[in-house]
Parts: C-alpha cells; structure tokens; sequence
C-alpha cells in the first residue's frame, strides 16, 4: 500500500522527486569537475615539472658552452701571448743579426782593401828591390829572369785574393765571358772559336770584373 501510495504521490509531486535527481546530477558532475580538475592540475603540474626539467637543461648546456667559450678564450689567449712573445724573441734575434751583418760588411769594406794591399806591398818591395839590382846589371837576360819572377809573384798573390784570368784562345766564344772586338773569316777553326785574344779578362770567384777582348772565327 505503501508503495502504490508513493508512486502515487511521485506522480502527483514529480518535483520532488526531479529535485533529488537533479541534486544527484549535480553531485555527479560536481564530482567530475573536481576529478577533471585534478586531472587537469597533475597535467599543469607535470607540464611544469617537464617545462622546469626543459629549462635546466638548456641552462646546463648554456652554462656548459658558456664555460667552454670561456676555455677556449682562455686557451686562445694562451697561444696568443705565446706567439707574442716568439715574435719578440725573434724581432730581437733578426734585430742582433742585421746589426752583426752590418758590422761585418763595414769591417769588410774597412778592412777587406788593407788584405789586398799587404799583398800587393810585398810585390812593391820586390819591384824595389829589382829596380836597385837594374843599374848595375848589363846582363839582359838576368833582367828578363827578373821581371818574370816578379810578374809570377805578382799574378800569385792575386790568386790568392781570389783573381782568376778567364781562358779565351781556343774556347768557344761566351757573351757571359768575353767581348768579341773582332771577327775573321776563317776555315782553319770551327765558327765562334776565340783565335786571338786581344786583352786578358779577369772574374773575382764567380765574378767577371773584366770580359776579355778577343777575335772570334766566323764563316
């Protein structure tokens, strides 16, 4: 009886009944919210944690580079004062040498003449000497002995300061070595043979300071 009665009165007040479903509805969704809520504040928070976790890191690699930036400024640095102070080291070495070189060169020049003339001086003296020995000499011959000695010692103590005479009767003719003053015809020797030579040329070491003059043959 009970039971019909209810249906009865829930037929006839459908809002009270409306009013606890509805209440239940709300409930349930209340329920939702706060769940989808809290799903979506774990999702914030992990999204934070993961952005925070992101941020450490590029600031970790940052720092990293940043520290090896400055390794390697400081490295650089390093090799830069090194070079710096070779490049003294070696400015002052060439610095030493060219002034050496040019103590040598003035001494040289200085120097170098008064070698030449002790050796020419000791064939002045022998010219002394044969010249005193000339007036009481009547014997050609003796004088001619004489002044080939002379010339010999002469020609020695050149060599020895490094004067060579250049060969020029029966070598080819070389522009390098010899100045061709003359030409003849002639069968007797192959073309730019050197026949004659008209004056001696002279080479200091591989220096010529005076081409010889001489005659070369032509066709």
């Amino acid at each position: 009886m009970k039971s019909f009665f209810q249906n009865k009165m829930n037929k006839e007040n459908p809002f009270v009944d409306n009013t606890n479903i509805q209440g239940d509805e709300i409930k349930d969704m209340t329920e939702e919210t706060k769940d989808s809520k809290q799903i979506d504040n774990e999702e914030n928070e992990n999204r934070e944690k993961e952005e925070e976790i992101l941020e450490e890191n590029e600031n970790k690699e940052i720092n990293e580079e940043v520290s090896d930036s400055d390794s390697e400024t400081e490295k650089m640095k390093q090799d830069l004062d090194n070079l710096n102070s070779q490049y003294l080291r070696l400015a002052a070495d060439f610095d030493n040498y060219r002034k050496r070189q040019a103590q040598e060169r003035e001494s040289l020049l200085k120097y170098g003449a008064q070698e030449c003339m002790k050796k020419i001086i000791e064939v002045v003296d022998n010219f002394d000497r044969a010249m005193q020995s000339v007036e009481n000499i009547d014997n050609v011959d003796k004088m001619k002995e004489t002044f080939f000695v002379l010339n010999k010692q002469l020609m020695d103590s050149l060599s020895k300061l490094g004067l060579e005479q250049i060969k020029s009767v029966g070598e080819k003719f070389d522009p390098n070595m010899h100045e061709a003053i003359m030409q003849t015809q002639t069968d007797e020797y192959p073309e730019e043979t050197i026949i004659k030579e008209l004056q001696k040329g002279y080479k200091l070491g591989d220096k010529v300071i005076r081409p010889a003059l001489v005659d070369v043959a032509v066709k």
